[in-house]
């Protein structure tokens, strides 16, 4: 079943039909390897491609908005921070609850990110994604179990993910 999961994984692409300009490509390649380490990054950014921070963030914005970017957000290392064991929890739970439970889930603090995915039936029940860290295989069932008490009775089944090794973590890059 763990091979298929991936095999479903991998499927899962985004698809958009939007409109970009050349400054939004700048922008994206000013910003694809990560924001600037400064107290205003937006700020820094726009003095780079000779915009205002307030445009930097009207594109970034609509880039999201149009699916052009999917995210803006923090990329730790876990394993530098001391986490060895990362488990992509995965839960069966009702569709009509899934923003809801989702949005619970998600706001755990040992909850790096939550997602729903399409059900791939017969093979794949699962719907609900979360990202659970720990330091070992212990505490990461630790923090599971607490995912599905907190589900309760909406819970219909889960199983836990391990990484076995450290893949890349960027996304599509744009040449310059």
């Amino acid at each position: 079943m763990k091979a298929r999961a991936a095999q479903i994984l991998a499927q899962a692409t985004p698809k958009f039909d939007a409109v970009w300009d050349a400054l939004d490509r700048r922008l994206i390649v000013a910003t694809q390897a990560g924001l600037p380490r400064v107290p205003q990054p937006y700020h820094a950014i726009a003095a780079r491609l000779d915009i205002s921070a307030d445009e930097v963030m009207a594109r970034l914005r609509h880039m999201l908005e149009a699916g052009i970017i999917r995210r803006i957000g923090a990329v730790p290392n876990h394993y530098a921070l001391g986490y060895q064991a990362n488990g992509m929890s995965v839960w069966d739970v009702p569709d009509e609850r899934i923003g809801d439970l989702g949005k619970k889930i998600g706001a755990l603090d040992f909850v790096s990110h939550c997602y729903h995915r399409p059900r791939h039936l017969p093979d794949w029940p699962y719907n609900l994604f979360a990202m659970v860290h720990g330091r070992d295989r212990a505490e990461v069932e630790a923090k599971v179990a607490s995912i599905a008490a907190l589900l309760g009775t909406a819970e219909r089944g889960h199983m836990v993910l391990y990484s076995t090794r450290i893949l890349k973590k960027t996304g599509l890059r744009l040449g310059a």
